[in-house]
């Protein structure tokens, strides 16, 4: 065990390399959140009520970025490129391995909500977190299923080319609908129940009582339990559906 986790340690030192020496990866997966919490910012200046919403909203597509996107696209690309084949062949242990992975889209997480939350205290007159504990629990819960999600969609990705469309065919729609439902009180009934199904709303909900309203974790245990669903649902078809090996004949 002790060995496992000096290699997954390793591993992960490899992972940070690696994320901040792809400049692409690292804008689409981590600037850009920041770009959409800039420029929302100095559109709504002088509307708190409007910033109180974003800084969440931001906050929660912030950790889909890190965790589901960017795990969607580096599975993708090490299965098809062979080099999870090659992994698999060398005495590194399977644990160590995704554990390292892990901790990199975690890392990133945390990176993105500590500006996000910086920025709304600095920028946006906002303040420190109201409630600490929940989030914490709606960031690692949101954390493990939208990583969960990302590599059980991964699956469905017929190779590394169409990533793009694939991804964005999620990420881009499950955003619209949610920071619209969010942000809008007359947001139509069918499409309210939409979003309240996804997993982001729950997670932006959550992360709006922790970050701005302070209303306490109990007053969110149905987005948890949302969050939690996608989760479970996620990790049975990542363990299921997952390959070591290219698609390609």
């Amino acid at each position: 065990m002790a060995e496992t986790i000096t290699l997954g340690w390793r591993q992960y030192r490899l992972e940070r390399r690696m994320f901040w020496r792809n400049p692409s990866a690292a804008f689409f997966n981590f600037l850009l959140p920041l770009l959409f919490l800039a420029g929302g910012g100095a559109i709504l200046a002088g509307n708190q009520r409007e910033l109180d919403k974003l800084l969440p909203a931001i906050a929660a597509m912030s950790v889909m970025a890190t965790t589901f996107t960017a795990l969607a696209y580096n599975i993708v690309f090490l299965r098809e490129r062979g080099v999870l084949k090659r992994i698999r062949g060398t005495p590194l242990p399977t644990l160590s391995y995704f554990g390292g992975v892990a901790a990199n889209a975690v890392t990133n997480t945390a990176l993105q909500i500590g500006i996000v939350i910086l920025a709304g205290k600095l920028v946006f007159g906002i303040g420190w977190p109201d409630d600490w504990p929940e989030l914490i629990v709606f960031v690692l819960v949101g954390v493990v299923s939208l990583a969960a999600l990302g590599v059980a969609f991964a699956h469905a990705i017929p190779n590394f080319e169409s990533t793009a469309a694939y991804v964005n065919a999620v990420f881009l729609p499950v955003v619209f609908i949610s920071f619209y439902v969010f942000d809008s009180s007359s947001a139509p009934g069918f499409l309210r129940q939409i979003a309240e199904a996804l997993p982001l709303k729950p997670l932006i909900d959550g992360l709006s009582g922790a970050l701005v309203t302070g209303s306490g974790i109990g007053d969110h245990l149905d987005a948890l339990a949302v969050i939690a669903l996608w989760g479970a649902f996620g990790l049975y078809f990542a363990v299921r559906g997952f390959s070591w090996e290219s698609r390609r004949s």
